[in-house]
């Protein structure tokens, strides 16, 4: 597993969702902004308690996430549909 130091997964906090160093911002929060169209500069206007390194992380973790699970869920062909 990646070095992940600024994400952390505790049961009591945000329902146990990776967090970004302990406060209540989800990873996904960001990465729904992301994908919503702001860039790190308005995230982290929007966040001030949020530094680009956590940006950055969040990305990593997905790219992370989804080439593990890649490996484990079964996709449906593209080309039988």
């Amino acid at each position: 597993m990646e070095d992940f130091n600024r994400i952390t997964i505790d049961p009591e906090v945000c329902l146990g969702q990776p967090i970004i160093r302990g406060m209540r911002i989800t990873v996904s929060t960001i990465l729904k902004q992301i994908a919503n169209g702001m860039t790190h500069k308005e995230i982290l206007e929007s966040y001030p308690e949020l530094e680009e390194e956590d940006i950055t992380q969040s990305l990593q973790y997905a790219v992370w996430l989804s080439s593990q699970q890649a490996k484990q869920i079964p996709l449906k062909s593209a080309v039988n549909g």
